[in-house]
């Protein structure tokens, strides 16, 4: 009788113990993106640049050639860099451009992403301002310039596996907010002819 009445006990515990597990894995999947970009930020993994809210302290004398590359996936525009590439010391805060143009017959919204290459250039690759991961709407024929202020950081002179790199290359590819563009575009109509 005493194993009897030890079961649903036993098996109770091993239901809550499973639905906790289930719960952890659910909780730690949404929780996987914001940590990822945290160690990214971190590490400069993958390529992924640093935020800065002061211009470096030094710069020195060294040079970098940063190149700017540009990417557009499902959406009708034109983006590309206001120049193809500048010459900076490291440490020097630099300003530049990169313009888009919706060439559509729509209003569509895009949001960038950004890499750095090579991808351990990342860890010392600071912006101070940029258009990344901020949703950027654009009615048709409409042009904007959007600004990236950054710099290199002078710690690299001091990165031996970065002895030999002379250029980086920043890219940005900007991708469509799904169904935003649709909605603005049943939403506004062609009446007024004036853009948002």
């Amino acid at each position: 009788m005493s194993d009897t009445a030890k079961k649903p006990s036993t098996n109770a515990k091993l239901a809550v113990g499973l639905l906790t597990v289930a719960i952890g894995m659910v909780g730690l999947s949404f929780a996987a993106v914001p940590l990822y970009e945290i160690f990214c930020q971190i590490t400069g993994y993958g390529g992924t640049t640093q935020r800065a809210e002061e211009e470096a302290e030094r710069t020195l004398e060294r040079t970098v050639i940063v190149r700017f590359d540009s990417n557009i996936s499902g959406l009708p525009w034109a983006f590309r860099p206001a120049e193809p590439q500048i010459e900076v010391k490291l440490g020097e805060t630099a300003l530049i451009s990169y313009i888009a143009e919706n060439t559509g017959a729509r209003p569509t919204t895009g949001t960038a992403t950004f890499n750095v290459q090579p991808t351990i250039a990342g860890y010392y690759f600071n912006k101070m301002e940029c258009f990344c991961f901020n949703e950027q709407e654009l009615q048709p024929g409409e042009r904007v310039e959007m600004p990236v202020q950054f710099f290199v950081s002078p710690d690299l002179a001091d990165d031996r596996e970065l002895d030999g790199t002379r250029t980086i290359t920043l890219s940005y590819t900007f991708f469509e907010v799904a169904g935003k563009g649709q909605a603005v575009a049943q939403t506004d109509g062609d009446e007024t002819g004036e853009s948002m």
